[in-house]
C-alpha cells in the first residue's frame, strides 16, 4: 500500500493550514511555503492554483493518493445531488477517518495502520480496508484481543479530550462507537472549498 513518508508539516505549509488527518501539530511554526523563496511576498495566486490546493488539502488530509481521489470525485459526482457535498460526505464515511473521528488514533494515518493490521471491527466482523465505506447504523469497535495493546490503550487515556461530530457516538467502557447519521459538512474539522476541487476536476473526468 503506497503512503506518504515525508515530512508532514511541510505539506501543512506548502496549503498554509495545519491538517489535522496529517499531524497533531495545533500550527505551524513556520506559516510561509517551504523552499528557498518561501519568505517571498507572494503575488496573487491564479484560479488554478487555488483550486489544486484546495484539491491537495483534502486529499492530504485524508491520505488519499491521487488516482483513488480522482475516483471519489467522478463517483460523487454521478450521486444524486450537489457534488462537492457528496465528495466530502464519501470522505468522511471511509473508515479510516471515521476511527480517527472517534479518537482511536491520533491521525488519519495511524487510524489506517489500525485497520490494516485487523484490530478494528465493523458489526462485530474486522473489516482491513481504510476505505471501507461505513453506513449509518454501523457500529466500530476495537477487537477484544487489541484494547490491552499498549498503542490502543494510550490513546484510549486521551480519547476523553477528542472534540466528535453530532453523527458520531462513542461509549468508551465498551469502546465502541457508532455512526448514528450521514456525515455533516458542517462537522468537517478543516477548511475546504469544495466546489473548488469539483471544479479542478472538471475537464478531467
Amino acid at each position: 500500500m503506497a503512503r506518504y513518508r515525508g515530512p508532514r508539516l511541510k505539506r501543512c505549509r506548502r496549503v498554509g493550514v495545519v491538517l489535522p488527518g496529517l499531524t497533531t501539530a495545533a500550527t505551524l511554526d513556520r506559516p510561509f511555503p517551504p523552499g528557498e523563496h518561501g519568505t517571498r511576498r507572494a503575488g496573487k495566486p491564479s484560479d488554478f492554483k487555488i483550486r489544486m490546493l484546495e484539491k491537495q488539502k483534502a486529499r492530504w488530509h485524508f491520505g488519499i493518493l491521487e488516482r483513488q481521489f480522482k475516483l471519489y470525485v467522478k463517483r460523487a459526482s454521478q450521486l444524486r445531488g450537489p457534488a462537492g457535498l457528496n465528495l466530502i460526505m464519501l470522505l468522511q464515511s471511509r473508515l479510516d477517518a471515521i476511527v480517527w473521528r472517534l479518537g482511536l488514533a491520533r491521525t488519519i494515518q495511524a487510524a489506517r495502520q489500525l485497520v490494516v493490521h485487523g484490530h478494528i471491527l465493523i458489526n462485530g466482523k474486522r473489516v482491513d480496508r481504510p476505505s471501507f465505506h461505513v453506513s449509518a447504523g454501523d457500529e466500530i469497535s476495537v477487537r477484544e484481543k487489541s484494547k490491552n495493546k499498549t498503542f490502543v490503550q494510550e490513546v484510549l487515556a486521551t480519547s476523553g479530550t477528542t472534540t466528535r461530530p453530532g453523527w458520531l457516538e462513542f461509549d468508551p467502557a465498551k469502546v465502541v462507537g457508532k455512526l448514528t447519521a450521514a456525515p455533516d459538512r458542517s462537522d468537517l474539522p478543516l477548511e475546504i472549498s469544495e466546489n473548488a476541487i469539483i471544479e479542478f476536476y472538471s475537464q478531467k473526468l
